[in-house]
């Protein structure tokens, strides 16, 4: 990690160019937003944008997915990677709150239930509008937070760890910036010379310059 760089500061440009832009989960509700994370885990966005609006019109609330069957459910999600398991978590979650009104609100109470992570916790709470508990690190931020320098290795938790050691908690939304740069521009290939961050950028100025 690099010690000269203040990170709370270098980081601000990149929170305010993303600080608005919504999850590409394209969910009308907080319900929907969960039950979109759970089953989008190891696999595209995408695709789990493509089947929502079938599946929520026949599970309009957590009520209803507290009744649902894995046979009932299959024909929707059976699509899904590991759609077993996220049937088996979707039911027990469903079972559990019973109503949309008791949708869990914090990262303890998220993470209890199964399916969800701690990234996935943190996606929830930063979409529903609560404070941030932690630092999304998806497989986007695990690139770019150490290509940045403000961050080693290849374990989410352990990078998420170190922002969280770098950031004050009110630039914790840097986690879901890095992953909106890296779905854009720090990909696999990078766009450097486009870049805002490429001025503190550790990765750039050891292959770039």
């Amino acid at each position: 990690m690099s010690a000269a760089i203040n990170w709370a500061e270098a980081i601000k440009p990149l929170i305010r160019k993303y600080k608005s832009k919504k999850h590409p989960l394209e969910y009308e509700n907080v319900y929907q937003l969960v039950v979109m994370v759970v089953l989008s885990a190891q696999d595209s966005d995408r695709h789990i944008n493509d089947l929502a609006p079938k599946l929520f019109e026949a599970f309009p609330d957590i009520r209803s997915l507290s009744n649902a069957t894995p046979e009932t459910l299959t024909p929707f999600i059976g699509s899904v990677r590991n759609f077993g398991n996220k049937i088996k978590w979707l039911m027990e979650m469903a079972q559990t709150i019973k109503d949309d009104k008791n949708m869990p609100s914090t990262l303890d109470e998220l993470t209890a239930l199964k399916g969800i992570g701690r990234k996935s916790a943190n996606v929830i709470l930063r979409e529903s509008g609560k404070p941030a508990e932690g630092i999304i690190v998806d497989l986007h931020v695990v690139r770019v937070a150490p290509r940045l320098g403000i961050a080693t290795g290849t374990d989410a938790n352990k990078i998420e760890k170190q922002l969280m050691a770098a950031l004050p908690q009110k630039e914790w939304d840097a986690g879901m910036a890095m992953s909106f740069l890296g779905r854009e521009i720090c990909r696999p290939q990078p766009k450097c010379e486009i870049c805002l961050m490429n001025t503190v950028c550790a990765y750039y100025k050891t292959n770039r310059q």
